[in-house]
């Protein structure tokens, strides 16, 4: 706000003033989203508060839909104003019409869809002011046909490197310039700046968040001709890690450590690593391949995309099903060059997947059962492709599917207790369930306890149990005693009270 309330006495043409204006309302239209998805009704600030204002810093919430709506009117200044001229697209960190578009369509589409399940405002516990959800998705889809139009970006393949190139985005230390024409938005690293990452460290290293997916989660990863895993095996839950990876979309081989991943260019094969993933479903998609670079010293300079091409593809076909809009046309420029990119058949489907249903929205977890086909498969298509770029989260909240959360983890399939098994079919055993520690070579053994057994006892799916606790309240945060205790006016979010 000082910026905004400063910016125009610099000595510029009126054009780089009216770019760098929404610059600044890009950053704070940023800034508000974040309050809002944390939150919900928050205090709206559009000037700089001076230390004197007792009013101005004092004052309570302005309610969401006005926090939102203001939201809106920084993006769409943003939108009109911030130039697309070459000189502000050099650097994938800077800030330009697109960006502020790709923005746009990811703040609408999350109220629109919050709006549509969630019948109740979370801070209030009272029904929506107005019936804005339309309106959103509508200004989402207007956001999309803006990028999707002018031409700028483009998916990023090569039919011969469909089994690369999506991970291949996350691990290349320029990917601002070698993948500029899919990633939008990007954080810059530059070894030679000194300004670098450890990423490797948190993908490898149990002391970090020891990062895993769930086994109901692999099981939505179609096959290559497009048919769904769980249709295609009665026993899907039954199959070895080699069996389950077998003729998958291709970015399942780029996401997780499957049989085959190797590193430094050599052959050695990398199995899951089950002390550090629970589940052993261990992530690869942003471990860069020098294993040299795996300790929390390293610095790694690849970039990290922050938005990217495919999102918005994402998001256009979401709001356009959401509005009842969803065509032959919209899937074809939309879901299916996402899917032929990942080597799977992009045909729109026209049946229910009942496992992907019955998995993530049923009723009988409190969840809106979704009924609409092509719901369920963008849905499916968004959790793939943009899986661990902080979108998922959000995505349950705004969707009403908080309650997935308490759900119990499982993980590979052991068929019997106190045997080693070669998980990636290399001729080397690399993990055994048992009651007691063994000591071969290579292998990691997990003692059953209460926190992971197996899900017949002697058999079964790896069962990872921890204390989880999800339930209404907590589709917002509380209001901070701190925050409470410097100025009540705020009042906290009416089911924390």
């Amino acid at each position: 706000n000082f910026y905004l309330d400063n910016m125009r006495k610099a000595d510029a043409p009126e054009a780089v003033l009216n770019h760098y204006e929404g610059v600044g309302r890009f950053f704070r239209a940023l800034f508000y989203y974040a309050k809002v998805r944390t939150f919900g009704a928050v205090p709206w600030y559009e000037k700089s508060i001076e230390a004197t204002d007792q009013e101005a810093l004092f004052k309570d919430r302005d309610n969401r839909e006005y926090v939102c709506r203001k939201i809106l009117a920084d993006l769409d200044y943003a939108c009109t104003y911030c130039s697309t001229a070459a000189s502000y697209r050099n650097q994938a960190s800077y800030i330009h019409r697109y960006v502020a578009l790709a923005l746009k369509a990811r703040f609408c589409l999350y109220e629109g869809t919050m709006r549509k399940y969630h019948t109740l405002d979370p801070s209030t516990g009272r029904p929506w002011q107005s019936d804005e959800s339309a309106m959103y998705l509508g200004e989402c889809v207007k956001a999309c046909e803006a990028i999707i139009g002018d031409g700028v970006y483009h998916l990023t393949d090569n039919a011969a490197d469909r089994r690369t190139q999506y991970r291949a985005m996350f691990i290349e230390s320029n990917a601002t310039t070698a993948y500029a024409n899919e990633i939008i938005w990007a954080r810059n690293y530059d070894s030679e700046l000194n300004v670098t990452h450890y990423m490797n460290s948190y993908f490898i290293n149990q002391q970090y968040a020891n990062y895993a997916f769930t086994r109901q989660f692999i099981d939505t990863y179609l096959m290559t001709d497009g048919t769904p895993f769980t249709s295609k095996y009665p026993d899907y839950d039954d199959l070895d890690l080699v069996a389950e990876c077998t003729d998958r979309d291709y970015r399942l081989a780029q996401t997780i450590r499957t049989p085959g991943f190797t590193r430094d260019g050599g052959t050695t094969q990398w199995a899951p690593d089950v002390k550090f993933s629970k589940t052993g479903y261990q992530p690869i998609k942003w471990l860069t391949d020098d294993s040299s670079k795996d300790t929390n010293v390293a610095a790694i300079a690849s970039d990290v995309p922050l938005i990217r091409y495919a999102e918005v593809l994402l998001a256009y076909a979401e709001a356009k099903a959401e509005l009842g809009e969803m065509s032959e046309e919209v899937w074809d420029k939309t879901i299916k060059p996402l899917r032929e990119r990942a080597g799977v058949d992009g045909t729109r489907p026209t049946k229910i997947d009942e496992y992907l249903q019955n998995a993530y929205y049923s009723t009988d977890d409190g969840n809106p059962k979704i009924t609409d086909c092509d719901i369920l498969e963008i849905r499916r298509e968004r959790a793939i492709e943009l899986l661990l770029e902080g979108r998922r989260y959000d995505d349950l909240m705004r969707w009403h599917l908080g309650g997935l959360l308490n759900k119990q983890w499982y993980g590979i399939y052991i068929g019997e207790v106190d045997k080693a098994y070669d998980l990636n079919n290399d001729g080397v055993n690399d993990v055994c369930v048992t009651d007691k520690a063994g000591s071969e070579p290579g292998v990691k053994y997990i003692v059953r306890n209460s926190e992971r057994a197996l899900e017949d006892g002697a058999s079964g799916r790896l069962v990872y149990n921890l204390q989880r606790y999800f339930n209404e309240q907590r589709y917002v945060h509380p209001i901070p005693k701190t925050a409470l205790d410097k100025n009540p006016d705020l009042g906290q979010n009416v089911a924390w009270k």
